[in-house]
């Protein structure tokens, strides 16, 4: 019997070893590296989703959140690590999930001490020992995200805008009892103190080791690193720790870097990183001035343009039709109150709110109708009379174009010869508008779409 026993338990020990080695994680396409490869199939990542505050606020209901996001078919959410929180008043964002109501509602990957005196009102601190509930969410918070199909961009670090979140950083000297970090908010992420770098590179250390397991998860390194943050020296620290971290993984997960708000031309990459990040990438030209690095380009943030759908509607649908792979609209009608996103927008400094996250899963499901990983940005095949046209071709056989402006679009496609099918979809509800079959001699083809308010899309396919 106690044979028999050690014989199962030494099949079950390799069966296991077997399928965590068998997991891959999110990767770039191995065909077109614009774009991923997510458990077996070509990826474009979308959503509409909370304000990163999903684990280290004790008082988020995550699972409702996730709940929310699945039912509409969007596959991303960004999260902060926990390394940085915000306060109530920050950036006029109302029931922030970043700022918890009171220390407590926390949930720190650094334990508190039993010492008082942290900038928050709570305990200070213990730079040397880990939450393990922190941990225990984090990695929950995957496990359900990656059950309902969704990829999870966890943000490691955050630069520290203004001195009222440098207050209650665990990171500021006052706020710990090792008391590291003896430097100005701005010197953070600078390599200025080598115990505070310490503390940074072991908490990567233990998330990664914590999260090796897991296939939907890409890292960035810092958030909005532009605003007085880390530069390439520490940059290329973390990105070496991570590599180490994961040395004994089949395969390693993707990191991404937070390059610029609006856009930039990337000189000299950082070896290491596959996901270039941009905020606010409107009109979308962070796209075709960087993508000849072939690797996947990302508009990672948006916001203050108001409370409209169209506005962030038509940022996802121009930066995926010029050749983004990743559209992460933040969405502020997702709280702690509501987690399930029906709270109403009002002086946060963006949209939000079931009607847009069900356009967004118009864009999402219009790209996957077509087999993008063989499509590129349009050089000239499509034109449009008045207005504005994005598109993606993939040359006599699939044509995406998006269109803005105007009321009725008058396109102009350079098709092959050959029998095309012409299909114009409402961008809000997915609908088809009109759907059209013609054979074609070759050259330029005139498509009138019907009437619309604000955009519309065509789908164009050779008939076989």
């Amino acid at each position: 019997m106690c044979r028999m026993l050690t014989l199962c338990a030494m099949l079950w020990a390799v069966s296991a070893a077997g399928a965590a080695e068998s997991v891959r994680p999110l990767a770039l396409h191995p065909q077109n590296p614009h774009y991923l490869l997510f458990r077996g199939k070509p990826a474009v990542l979308v959503t509409s989703g909370e304000h990163y505050g999903a684990v280290l606020n004790r008082d988020f209901d995550y699972r409702r959140y996730l709940d929310e996001l699945q039912r509409h078919g969007l596959n991303l959410t960004r999260t902060f690590s926990g390394t940085y929180r915000e306060v109530a008043s920050s950036f006029n964002i109302v029931e922030n999930t970043l700022a918890p109501v009171a220390p407590e509602r926390y949930v720190c990957p650094w334990a508190r001490s039993n010492t008082p005196g942290a900038g928050d009102g709570g305990n200070k601190f213990d730079l040397a020992r880990w939450n393990p509930e922190y941990f225990h969410r984090l990695k929950d918070f995957l496990t359900e995200a990656g059950k309902r199909g969704i990829v999870v961009e966890l943000v490691l670090f955050c630069v520290i805008y203004d001195d009222a979140l440098w207050k209650v950083n665990p990171m500021n000297a006052a706020n710990n009892v090792q008391g590291v970090g003896k430097v100005s908010r701005k010197e953070v992420y600078r390599l200025k103190e080598p115990a505070l770098q310490e503390v940074q590179e072991a908490f990567v250390r233990k998330v990664v080791a914590e999260l090796k397991g897991f296939d939907n998860l890409y890292y960035e390194l810092c958030n909005e690193p532009y605003f007085n943050g880390p530069e390439r020296p520490w940059n290329e620290r973390i990105l070496r720790v991570i590599a180490e971290a994961e040395a004994d993984l089949p395969a390693r997960h993707l990191v991404a870097q937070n390059i610029a708000n609006r856009s930039a031309r990337i000189v000299d990459p950082l070896p290491g990183v596959s996901i270039f990040n941009f905020h606010y990438a409107s009109p979308p030209e962070a796209v075709p001035l960087n993508y000849d690095l072939n690797k996947v380009l990302a508009d990672d943030e948006t916001g203050f343009k108001g409370k409209g759908d169209f506005w962030y509607r038509r940022e996802g649908w121009e930066f995926l039709l010029s050749g983004g792979a990743i559209y992460s609209n933040l969405d502020y009608s997702f709280t702690a109150s509501r987690p399930d996103g029906t709270f109403v927008v009002t002086t946060s400094p963006g949209g939000g709110g079931v009607a847009l996250r069900k356009q967004l899963a118009v864009l999402k499901r219009f790209i996957e109708s077509f087999d993008f990983i063989h499509m590129r940005p349009a050089r000239g095949e499509v034109e449009v009379a008045s207005g504005t046209a994005r598109a993606l071709v993939q040359e006599g056989r699939q044509y995406a174009v998006y269109v803005h402006g105007g009321t009725h679009a008058e396109l102009t496609i350079n098709l092959p010869a050959g029998r095309y099918r012409a299909q114009w979809i409402d961008t809000r509800s997915g609908n088809a508008r009109h759907t059209e079959s013609f054979e074609h001699t070759g050259g330029k083809r005139k498509l009138l779409s019907p009437p619309y308010v604000e955009d519309i899309a065509l789908a164009v396919r050779r008939i076989p």
